[in-house]
């Protein structure tokens, strides 16, 4: 199983949400602060409009044509101070100027007092109202607002970049707080996958926080010590109930070994040996069900692995095999990629290897051909042109005791000891290496193969 990656985890996941969150806020408030904003502003020039258009009204009901005008080019000549400047026009009923600024009069009625937004020379933006003044005498008065606009543009401008700072400052901060607490996960998950000292230790340090993640570091930390506890006893229990057991069986054996040797009746000699042979195979049966429970018990455990140089393994054995073979009459060939390496224990994969080959050679009928590769991953096979694996056992075929049944007369002695257990080891030790050992599909006799299992 990988480490997890960084978009794969449930932090990565929150922080991304906190950043679209900070993003949907700042989106929202920036809305709502450009309409607050337009709406104000947009009050704020009709109003100053009417009150400029309802002073002029005054100014010549007052003083005349003649002070409206004076009045109009002394307001033109002044400068505004926010920018958005107002301009002018007095003209008769048939649009012909008498003074102001503007050139042309717009679509507006005069005798409606009608307002609206036009366009003045130099495609300037303004917002305008016209009046009657007298029976053939009209008024317009208009105020530019783009300043206005460019303000709203540029405080919506500065809204946004600020909201996105913040949203990067909440994502920077998010990563580094989600790394912070994918790496306190990620030693409770390396303490689970590989329950070795260092990680125990390291599981340790990070149990003195005080929050959630804390709790469940100190309670897997505790938990995992406890496990190792118990697997200690049980280790050691089954190392004294195998030592209290084959100790008096091999004072057995050597009893029978001294009675042998004084036995002169060959029926005497004959039962003694087959008495030997059953006590080498209660030695054998009791050695390799303490093995795989050993190997079930550190399955995954990376204490005391080692680099091993497969390749140069798998030859040596090879050898031997091929030497047995000859004798057996067996066809024996082997492709071996040279350079393969993997951690683990030499004694335990040699033990894996060599229950493959007894296994397959045993149920192999002489003249037929044993096949053992072993390629990159490290992927290794044993297989064979023998009866195969009956389809009624081939999901059992790892059970503990279970033997294979076959009709060749020549293997029958051979699997008179057989105690089963042979392929349930072949499968402990694989695990215990973090490898698979599956029978697949072949097209005539039995193929196993081992291989890394599969990443999660």
């Amino acid at each position: 199983m990988s480490e997890v990656r960084f978009r794969d985890s449930i932090f990565a996941r929150l922080v991304v949400w906190a950043m679209l969150v900070s993003v949907g806020v700042t989106l929202l408030l920036w809305a709502v602060t450009y309409t607050t904003l337009d709406r104000s502003s947009r009050a704020a020039l009709v109003r100053a409009v009417d009150v400029d258009l309802a002073g002029m009204a005054d100014i010549h009901a007052s003083g005349g044509q003649g002070e409206l005008a004076k009045r109009i080019e002394d307001r033109l000549a002044l400068a505004t101070d926010d920018g958005n400047a107002s301009h002018y026009l007095v003209a008769d009923n048939a649009g012909q100027r008498i003074t102001g600024d503007i050139a042309v009069w717009p679509k507006l009625d005069a005798r409606l007092s009608e307002a609206g937004y036009i366009t003045l020379s130099g495609n300037v933006p303004a917002y305008a109202r016209a009046t009657q003044l007298a029976p053939d005498l009209k008024l317009l008065v208009a105020r530019e607002y783009g300043y206005d606009s460019a303000l709203a543009r540029r405080i919506s401008w500065a809204f946004l970049a600020a909201g996105g700072l913040a949203a990067a400052v909440v994502g920077l901060l998010g990563r580094w707080r989600a790394n912070r607490l994918a790496r306190r996960v990620g030693r409770i998950n390396r303490a689970f996958r590989e329950p070795d000292q260092p990680s125990l230790e390291a599981l340790e340090e990070g149990s003195a926080e005080t929050d959630e993640i804390g709790e469940l570091t100190r309670h897997t930390s505790e938990a995992l010590a406890h496990l190792r506890r118990m697997v200690g006893a049980h280790r050691e229990t089954t190392d004294q109930v195998a030592h209290e057991l084959r100790t008096p069986l091999m004072h057995l054996d050597n009893r029978l070994v001294k009675a042998l040797a004084k036995a002169q009746d060959e029926d005497d000699r004959r039962l003694l040996s087959d008495a030997r042979a059953e006590i080498r195979h209660v030695i054998a049966l009791l050695e390799s069900l303490l093995d795989i429970a050993t190997s079930e018990a550190r399955k995954g455990d990376r204490l005391g692995l080692s680099p091993v140089n497969l390749s140069q393994l798998v030859n040596r054995i090879g050898e031997l095999y091929a030497d047995s073979a000859e004798d057996s009459g067996h066809v024996f060939t082997r492709s071996i990629m040279p350079g393969i390496t993997c951690q683990g224990e030499e004694m335990q994969l040699t033990r894996l290897i060599t229950n493959l080959l007894d296994n397959a050679f045993k149920y192999v009928p002489a003249g037929g051909t044993v096949r053992l590769s072993l390629e990159q991953g490290p992927t290794l096979s044993v297989s064979d042109n023998g009866p195969g694996v009956p389809e009624d056992e081939r999901d059992h075929i790892f059970d503990r005791f279970r033997r294979g049944r076959s009709n060749i007369q020549a293997g029958e002695s051979g699997r008179r000891h057989s105690a089963g257990l042979g392929l349930a080891l072949a499968r402990a030790i694989a695990e215990r290496h973090r490898l698979t050992l599956n029978l697949v599909p072949s097209p005539k006799g039995a193929s196993f193969v081992v291989a890394p299992e599969t990443k999660s």
